[in-house]
């Protein structure tokens, strides 16, 4: 019996402020991952502006297209699909990638194939252990926090989702009133295991009926003490402020995605985006997941750290599902950046 052929994706992934490129073998193995950051060039306007974005990623798309191939050992010739997030995101940032894959298949003959990038973000699971279906995940980054069930690696739907600031982004708000340089997840977790949740502040939509969540009233409570200590000259402890934020986006997190398990009772559980890099959200999944029935318990996969962020490699990963099912793209591809991932009727029926 003769051995399957490899195949190997060139991907890349340009939806905000990072540039990337990778080789993916068979789904799993990431054979090469460049990531330009934009992060410095960004941090003196307190967030992404996308023109600036734009700018950037034409500037090095073409010179780690080269350094993915190389560090792959590779040729154009070895290469089986071009792959690229194609939405959501900002549109001048998505173009880029878009317009670089296109022609890099259009030069070679390549197929093409476009990626949804929060598919890309939860099958970055698949390139740290087998995912067994179905399957559910918490996404959680800046512009997205949503409860996803997956049918099979190709077939997502939305079961949870935010109805306004998602997870990363309330963050990255109430980074900017603590001084914390953008992006401030991580400064805000370091110090957050550094003080107490002395605050109590407010967990939106805890006990609804739903997996919907919502941080903007978190985001205002936060913002409305650290104003109100400032006008009678009280100083807060950041530490304390810190661990009473990231107590309450935990506690609503974890409470609503341990339900969803429960009813849904998956596989396996997967987190992902760059706030499944957080140790505190983190630790507390894997608690709650463990304290669960055998009979019921899933699987876990947590991302490596470094496959939380936006980066090619679980673009990558997705795609090669796609490949299987032969769901190729055409030079008609274009940036779609509100592209949304459908929800839920009766996915597991």
């Amino acid at each position: 019996m003769s051995k399957q052929k490899d195949i190997r994706i060139l991907a890349y992934e340009s939806s905000c402020d990072e540039t990337s490129t990778a080789v993916i073998k068979n789904g799993r193995e990431i054979e090469s991952l460049v990531v330009a950051t934009q992060i410095k060039s960004h941090q003196r306007f307190g967030g992404v502006v996308p023109e600036v974005a734009s700018r950037h990623h034409i500037e090095v798309i073409s010179q780690i297209t080269k350094e993915a191939l190389t560090q792959a050992d590779a040729t154009w010739d070895d290469i089986d699909a071009i792959a690229v997030t194609y939405g959501p995101g900002l549109v001048g940032a998505l173009l880029i990638g878009v317009s670089a894959a296109k022609a890099a298949s259009m030069a070679t003959g390549i197929p093409l194939i476009g990626v949804d990038h929060i598919m890309g973000h939860i099958m970055a699971a698949q390139l740290t252990d087998e995912i067994e279906y179905p399957a559910l995940a918490l996404q959680v980054s800046g512009g997205h926090t949503e409860i996803v069930l997956m049918k099979d690696p190709t077939h997502f739907e939305i079961v949870g989702d935010t109805r306004d600031d998602a997870a990363g982004e309330a963050y990255d708000k109430i980074g900017r009133v603590l001084g914390v340089k953008y992006p401030a997840g991580k400064t805000i977790d370091d110090w957050a295991h550094q003080g107490q949740d002395t605050f109590n502040f407010p967990r939106a939509m805890l006990t609804d009926d739903d997996y919907d969540f919502s941080f903007s009233g978190l985001k205002s409570a936060f913002i409305n003490t650290c104003h109100h200590a400032d006008q009678i000259h009280q100083e807060l402890n950041k530490y304390d402020l810190a661990a009473s934020f990231q107590a309450a986006v935990v506690d609503v997190l974890s409470t609503k995605t341990i339900r969803a398990i429960k009813e849904y009772q998956p596989k396996t559980f997967i987190m992902g985006g760059g706030v499944a890099a957080n140790h505190g959200l983190r630790d507390r999944m894997s608690q709650e997941i463990a304290a669960l029935p055998a009979k019921i318990r899933p699987k876990v996969i947590l991302p490596d750290l470094k496959l939380c962020g936006d980066n090619a490699a679980m673009i990558g990963a997705a795609a090669y599902n796609l490949y299987n099912e032969g769901k190729f793209a055409d030079m008609t591809l274009n940036a779609d950046p509100s592209l949304e991932l459908p929800y839920a009727k009766s996915l597991l029926e």
